[in-house]
């Protein structure tokens, strides 16, 4: 078995866009918004070359300050971006939608990098970004869905205790349905990345385990969170 990926040329890369570049021919001769389908590839090819450049970037200062920064920036863009689905952001579910992430995501992260993994250094970049982004990200959506359900479903007239239901069991379907299908339906990028870079399949399905763990353990923290500080305190349905 190899020991490590091969380097992925230019040219080899480029055929991958032969059945892209079919998919958008036909997306154009039916009338589907090609055009926003091309941006979306654009977009994902300039995005992810500019991460590639900017990870290095950070892997190489080998700085804390560096990375804290990076962790802070995450969780406050994941925070705004977790509301885009409420209509109305009020200054006061964004701050709770930060502490929610900051409190679930950040407990996690703690727990798998300096108590499972163990990193030296504490802020090894290299580990602690990529798991960072799992955990906010993870925690992001789910949130997302909480606060669209939670408040449409009180906009309805659902009492308070069932629409907490309704938005906790909304945000738990994507990790839950993930746990069900790991393995059977698809292998986790994760642990397709450490099979492909020659770890022995034994041992990338136990970090897979730690990632499936940590994100659940992560969402439903933040998810919680986020709907217990978001009870109506003035009237029956009315959220504050």
């Amino acid at each position: 078995m190899n020991n490590g990926v091969e380097n992925l040329s230019l040219v080899s890369l480029s055929l991958a866009f032969i059945p892209v570049v079919v998919v958008l021919v036909m997306m154009c001769r039916w009338s589907l918004g090609a055009g926003n389908a091309a941006y979306a590839v654009i977009r994902m090819l300039v995005q992810l070359l500019l991460v590639g450049y900017f990870l290095s970037f950070i892997f190489e200062s080998d700085s804390s300050w560096v990375v804290l920064l990076v962790l802070i920036v995450m969780v406050f863009a994941s925070s705004w971006i977790g509301l885009g689905s409420v209509k109305e952001s009020r200054p006061l579910l964004y701050r709770r939608a930060l502490l929610a992430i900051s409190l679930g995501g950040g407990l996690v992260l703690i727990l798998v990098t300096q108590g499972v993994l163990r990193l030296e250094p504490w802020y090894s970049a290299r580990y602690l970004i990529p798991l960072a982004g799992m955990i906010f990200a993870s925690a992001m959506n789910a949130i997302s869905l909480a606060a669209e359900r939670l408040y449409a479903e009180t906009e309805r007239g659902v009492e308070w205790l069932e629409a907490r239901s309704i938005a906790c069991r909304a945000a738990f379907i994507p990790i839950v349905n993930a746990m069900f299908a790991v393995g059977l339906v698809s292998l986790p990028g994760m642990m397709t990345g450490q099979i492909l870079s020659g770890v022995s399949p034994l041992v990338a399905a136990r970090y897979q385990i730690l990632v499936m763990c940590m994100i659940f353990g992560a969402t439903g923290i933040a998810t919680l969170c986020f709907i217990g500080w978001s009870r109506p305190t003035h009237g029956k349905n009315q959220l504050s």
